[in-house]
């Protein structure tokens, strides 16, 4: 199998040096939906996948292209990644000696992150180039979707038997992810768990839904795209994919009342006070329990989220080093068993990087989410005013599906790659004007990075 893996990865990277940039930056994008993330080439004591191989190319060649490198320019948002990403690697390495293994581990972390992160900024450079890769992105996922349609109605999953090429784990160990639920399998296609499958295509959902507004075929294609795509996430037969699309439809609806965006965030904190002021237990427990509708297990969700809150002083400085925080066997008993399922993304970067690494995280979605708003005000265009809506409605999913999932495999290269191409985007603003500092003090983007200088 690995000769296979290295043909494919051959391939992907020789044509990401021949295709325009934006059919090149989608290549890899369907390399790594189409292609499991752990079937691997080994060299020595590393494991390369096709992913790491495309996206290495792919970043040589921009670096190598002269208009590429003279468009892009430095933002905040850049530092803030730079930041949440330099933070679980430094502080990984540190605690661990600096050791071969650790510096071969976070490699792989940076190759998958902030690799796929700068080259989503350096190629998205206007509104023609992002339209064109989400366009390439939606005829590629659509397929895909139809597919895990298929493998849940009738439990065919060919992808799946592909597991037992990998190095680290034996087929029985993950029974647990094709197991059926109300008659239907759950659809896993080349990724590693039903739940990053489904998260896959909540997480372009909306920014397919964007392309509803261009003009001819594909305005009227992109509702039959949208629709398969809502099909696949819900194919994954996870409570965690069901609630986060649940999510971005909500958001994705309310384009149409941003006049009522204020007010409706103000009735949800108030409700939350509410809740937390009437009820005998933890708000997040509240909150987690009633989206526990997929036979879902919320509670594990909820008491994770309890572990790091009670030992926060073990790992707010340098986190646990790599190592299982080890809650499963703390006083009260957190979890079953003796290995702590870090499924919540937030908690995973504080247990990684710290506290620093955690709030450059927090800082990455506050810093995206002001500047897709800022943006959205800056232009009439209305599709880029809904790509920008959209965009903003794939963080939000995305911090939902965190709640219940941490990404890891092909996942994590596809949401940095996306918060890459919302980086750019956002930058479409300097025609505009000055964007503004934002509350906390610091100037998202640079001194002078609207206007001329």
């Amino acid at each position: 199998m690995e000769g296979v893996t290295l043909l494919i990865a051959i391939v992907g990277s020789v044509a990401v040096f021949f295709l325009r940039p934006a059919y090149a930056l989608a290549v890899f994008v369907a390399a790594l939906l189409w292609f499991p993330d752990y079937l691997r080439v080994s060299i020595s004591t590393i494991d390369i996948s096709v992913g790491r191989f495309i996206i290495t190319f792919l970043l040589l060649r921009c670096l190598c292209n002269k208009q590429l490198r003279k468009k892009f320019e430095w933002s905040g948002l850049d530092t803030w990644v730079s930041l949440a990403i330099g933070a679980i690697v430094v502080v990984y390495c540190v605690m661990c000696g600096f050791s071969v293994e650790a510096v071969e581990n976070r490699s792989g972390l940076i190759t998958d992150t902030w690799f796929a992160y700068i080259v989503g900024r350096m190629i998205i450079t206007d509104k023609n180039t992002v339209i064109c890769f989400v366009k390439a992105v939606a005829l590629v996922l659509a397929p895909l979707a139809i597919f895990g349609i298929v493998e849940s109605v009738t439990g065919w999953q060919p992808f799946y038997q592909l597991v037992k090429y990998r190095f680290w784990r034996t087929v029985e160990g993950d029974m647990l992810s094709t197991q059926s639920r109300w008659g239907f399998t759950r659809a896993i296609g080349p990724f590693s768990h039903p739940i990053l499958f489904g998260n896959c295509f909540v997480m372009f959902l909306p920014i397919v839904w964007a392309l509803r507004n261009l003009r001819g075929s594909w305005g009227k294609l992109t509702y039959v795209i949208s629709a398969i795509i809502i099909l696949g996430a819900i194919s994954s037969m996870s409570s965690g994919p069901w609630g986060a699309l649940i999510v971005v439809i909500f958001c994705l609806i309310m384009e149409k009342y941003k006049r009522w965006v204020k007010h409706v965030i103000v009735v949800l904190i108030l409700l939350c006070i509410l809740a937390q002021i009437g009820s005998n237990r933890p708000l997040h427990h509240v909150i987690l329990s009633y989206l526990n509708f997929g036979q879902g297990d919320w509670w594990q969700r909820a008491r994770l989220i309890d572990a790091a809150i009670d030992t926060f002083g073990q790992w707010w400085l340098t986190g646990y080093g790599g190592k299982d925080p080890g809650w499963g066997s703390l006083e009260g008993g957190y979890f079953w068993g003796h290995f702590t399922d870090l499924n919540n993304e937030f908690i995973l970067y504080g247990i990684d990087g710290g506290i620093l690494g955690l709030i450059g995280l927090c800082g990455v979605f506050i810093v995206s989410l002001y500047g897709l708003s800022y943006a959205s005000k800056q232009t009439s265009d209305i599709v880029l005013k809904s790509m920008y809506w959209s965009m903003g409605c794939s963080l939000i999913g995305v911090m939902a599906a965190w709640q219940g999932v941490s990404f890891f495999g092909q996942m994590n290269a596809l949401f940095y790659c996306i918060l890459g191409i919302i980086g750019s985007s956002i930058m479409f603003a300097k025609q505009k004007g000055r964007i503004p500092s934002p509350a906390i003090g610091y100037r998202m983007y640079g001194v002078q990075v609207l206007g001329k200088k």
